[in-house]
């Protein structure tokens, strides 16, 4: 997904944008940027490749190397960023947490226009360039970033930083987060509240959708007022979020309590124990372990010191290596057991799968899988996430056809209480090897959340949400 940090100080900020953008590294998998504005020497950037390594070891020894009372850091998902743009606005770097949709559009407007693009990415265009360019076109920032929201289709979050400070605003649904942080004498701003307790600041505010705000050390003013529509991502707390962090006040691992707890009061299987796919996993089983009086048991734990995330490599055939690897069964609690096991999502299924398969040759009696969230029938236009070359990728659009004999009538599978949606998820069990599978319901899962339905996005889930 991606995910950014800034700070605007009275002294220093290189130690906590250092750190603070650190604790983003869960949404971000292939590319890492720190910029720092200092008086007299302006901008300083560095960008490097997440791909086998962690943030902290590409950028701790470059810390020497930058200075300045007001900088930034994003873990990026997908471009190389933050870029350093030098406009009729005055000279900025941006950095953004987005995903364009309609980026061929829109370059081939710019093209006709004699402009010119020159970040590169993955030989196409630079998405964060493309947002710098829109922001150019108007008579100030709040002007620009106003533009921004009308013409790209997806969602854009960003954080720019000028000689004067920053400027954030939240994407106009407010599919992302963009939160502010207050300690004495310096101002953060960032995409995960988990960044704020360790680097001392206390959450200050959270921005609305497409709400613009001018950051300095000692607070900030409303540029441009918040929407009134939200759709927020709801897998923010099924699965992206960092346990500790809060989106509209709702903490991220309190809901994941809630959604295993919900899941529990519609099961009847009987099992001895119940277990989490590490990590997201986790919390979604305890919920559902205190809510039946079941006992939480590893069947599996996650060996994290040399193995990455699985998601990190760019191979599919070195992810599912990673996947594979890092998880190990244990075959003592797991023997003749019948087991309980959550998980946030299903997507392609390939790692439950392995996951099934390792517990059965492991020796477990029955796998009976919970999912935290329903099925995911529609690839989300808005993030990056559950992107795939097809829709026939999706393990639920992949029963359907199985079921149908191609992939039609998807509308029929949404009503948790027909026959068709009780065939698809039997399929999707076969598929996967398990003894009995649930998926969580729609409307408990927003009940867990705590925000009513119209402010959050379930696009993936029912095709609900529209630019």
């Amino acid at each position: 997904m991606s995910g950014f940090y800034g700070s605007v100080s009275e002294r220093s900020c290189i130690d906590d944008v250092f750190y603070g953008t650190d604790y983003h590294s869960h949404l971000g998998t292939k590319r890492a940027g720190l910029v720092f504005y200092d008086r007299e020497i302006g901008f300083r950037r560095r960008i490097h490749n997440l791909e086998n390594e962690y943030f902290r070891n590409k950028f701790e020894a470059e810390l020497k190397d930058f200075s300045g009372n007001s900088g930034m850091g994003v873990i990026s998902d997908t471009d190389p960023q933050p870029i350093l743009f030098n406009s009729h606005l005055g000279p900025f770097a941006l950095m953004t947490v987005s995903r364009i949709v309609n980026i061929n559009e829109l370059a081939d407007y710019f093209l006709a226009r004699k402009k010119h693009f020159t970040e590169n990415f993955m030989g196409n265009i630079n998405p964060t360039e493309m947002v710098a360019n829109i922001i150019c076109e108007g008579d100030s920032y709040v002007e620009g970033i106003t533009n921004v929201f009308d013409k790209i289709q997806g969602s854009c979050s960003l954080l720019l930083l000028t000689p004067d400070g920053i400027i954030a605003a939240r994407d106009k649904l407010g599919r992302t987060p963009v939160v502010i942080g207050r300690k004495e004498g310096a101002r953060a701003v960032a995409s995960e509240t988990c960044s704020f307790p360790n680097t001392g600041f206390e959450t200050e505010y959270y921005l609305g959708p497409g709400e613009i705000v001018h950051i300095r050390a000692n607070g900030f003013t409303r540029l441009k007022a918040p929407g009134k529509r939200m759709q927020i991502c709801s897998f923010l707390w099924v699965y992206y979020g960092f346990p500790t962090s809060e989106y509209e006040g709702r903490n991220v691992e309190e809901v994941r309590y809630r959604c295993g707890a919900a899941l529990a009061r519609r099961d009847s299987v009987k099992a001895d124990f119940v277990c989490g796919v590490p990590d997201s996993g986790i919390g979604h089983a305890f919920g559902y372990s205190n809510e039946k009086q079941l006992p939480y048991m590893s069947s599996f734990s996650k060996y994290t010191p040399t193995w990455p995330r699985s998601f990190m490599p760019q191979r599919q055939v070195q992810r599912e290596l990673v996947a594979k690897m890092k998880l190990i069964p244990n075959k003592k609690l797991t023997k003749g057991r019948k087991i309980i096991f959550l998980d946030d999502s299903i997507v392609r299924g390939t790692q439950l799968r392995d996951n099934t398969r390792d517990l059965r040759e492991a020796g477990a009696g029955e796998l009976h899988m919970r999912i935290a969230c329903p099925p995911l029938l529609y690839p989300c236009p808005f993030l990056n996430f559950s992107q795939s070359r097809s829709t026939l990728e999706l393990a639920a659009r992949k029963a359907i056809v199985r079921l149908e004999g191609e992939e039609k009538n998807v509308e029929e599978y949404l009503d948790p209480d027909s026959e068709k949606y009780e065939m698809m998820v039997k399929e999707i069990a076969s598929m996967l090897g398990m003894d009995s599978l649930m998926f969580q319901r729609l409307d408990d899962l927003v009940k867990a959340i705590g925000l009513p339905r119209e402010k959050l996005c379930t696009h993936c889930w029912d095709g609900s949400s529209s630019f």
